[in-house]
C-alpha cells in the first residue's frame, strides 16, 4: 500500500476524496484495499439525472445544487461525460454550467469519461459513488451522459431517478416508454416556456397515469431557475420514502460478477495469452471451447 492511503481514508476533505477516486479510476494497486476499507453511509440519497442530450440536465443540476447549498447541505456531483475519440478523456463542456460551485467547500464535483460504456455511465461510477459515501455528504447527484433509451444503468444505482425531457420530444413519448421512460421516479419537462410545452406535459401526464406508480411531472425553465423548488420537493419526497429498489440487486450482481471475473483473470498475461491463442489456432483441429478450458479447470 502506498504511503498516505490510510491517512486519506481517515480524512474528510475534498483533496483526499479526489485522490482516492483517482486511485479507483486508474485501478491502482491500492484500489482493492481502498474499496474494502470504506465505511459506507448508505443513508446518503443518490439522485440520478438522465435524459436526451440538450434537455438541460446540467442547468437543472446547477440550480438544484445552488438551492441545497443555500440550505446548508453538502453536495457531491458525479458528472459523466462522453469520451473523446482522440485522447480518451472526458469532454467537459457541460461542467462550465457548474463553474460557480467549483470553489465552494460544500460542493464536490467530479467529471468522469464513459470510456466506452454504452449505458450512460462509466463502469467506475458505482465504485466512485461508494468512495463518496465514505465522506460526509447530504446528497450525491449523478448526471449521465445523455444517450437516450440505452441510458438505464442509472436506475440501478440511484435512489431517485429524474428523467429530463423537453417539448420537442412530444412525438417520441410513446416510443420511449419501453426504454428510458420506465426508469423515472420524477419526470421533468424542461424549457416549459416553449409554446408546445403544455401539450407535451399533458401527453406525458396521460402516459404516466397508466403506470402503477404515481410518478410526478414537474415543469421547469432551468435557465431562469423556474420550477426548481417543486422539483427539489419531489426529489426529497421520493428519497424520504422507505427504499426498496429491485433494480439495484441486478446492478450489484453485475458488479459482483465483474469483480470476481477480474480477480480470477488477474494472473493472465494478455500478451502471452494472445500469443498462445494465435499459435493454438493454427492447428487444423483447433477448438476454442476446449482450449479455454485450460484456464478455468
Amino acid at each position: 500500500m502506498q504511503p498516505g492511503v490510510a491517512d486519506l481514508l481517515k480524512r474528510r476533505d475534498a483533496a483526499a476524496l479526489a485522490r482516492l477516486i483517482s486511485f479507483i479510476e486508474n485501478e491502482s494497486a491500492d484500489s482493492q484495499h481502498i474499496l474494502s476499507s470504506l465505511r459506507l453511509d448508505n443513508a446518503i440519497p443518490v439522485v440520478g439525472l438522465t435524459g436526451p442530450p440538450g434537455a438541460g440536465k446540467s442547468s437543472l443540476l446547477d440550480g438544484l445544487v445552488e438551492k441545497l447549498v443555500s440550505q446548508g447541505k453538502r453536495v457531491a456531483v458525479v458528472a459523466v461525460d462522453p469520451t473523446s475519440p482522440f485522447n480518451f478523456g472526458a469532454l467537459l463542456g457541460d461542467r462550465i454550467r457548474l463553474s460557480q460551485h467549483f470553489n465552494n467547500e460544500s460542493v464536490f464535483i467530479r467529471s468522469m469519461a464513459t470510456r466506452g460504456s454504452l449505458g450512460g455511465l462509466s463502469d467506475k461510477v458505482p465504485e466512485v459513488v461508494d468512495v463518496i459515501r465514505h465522506f460526509e455528504f447530504d446528497f450525491i447527484f449523478i448526471e449521465t451522459v445523455g444517450v437516450g433509451q440505452s441510458e438505464v444503468e442509472i436506475a440501478g444505482l440511484a435512489d431517485t431517478t429524474v428523467v429530463v425531457l423537453v417539448p420537442e420530444a412530444g412525438d417520441e413519448v410513446q416510443a420511449m416508454k419501453s426504454g428510458i421512460m420506465e426508469i423515472a421516479d420524477v419526470f421533468v419537462v424542461n424549457k416549459a416556456d416553449d409554446p408546445n410545452a403544455a401539450e407535451f406535459a399533458t401527453t406525458l401526464l396521460k402516459t404516466v397515469a397508466s403506470n402503477e406508480r404515481q410518478i410526478p411531472v414537474v415543469k421547469t425553465v432551468a435557465t431562469r431557475k423556474e420550477g426548481l423548488d417543486e422539483l427539489l420537493e419531489k426529489i426529497q419526497e421520493h428519497t424520504g420514502k422507505p427504499f426498496d429498489n429491485p433494480r439495484r440487486s441486478h446492478l450489484l450482481a453485475e458488479k459482483a460478477m465483474r469483480i470476481i471475473r477480474k480477480q480470477r483473470t488477474q494472473d493472465i498475461n494478455p500478451l502471452k495469452f494472445f500469443d498462445q491463442l494465435t499459435e493454438a489456432s493454427r492447428r487444423a483441429d483447433f477448438n476454442l471451447y476446449d482450449w479455454v478450458r485450460t484456464y478455468y479447470k
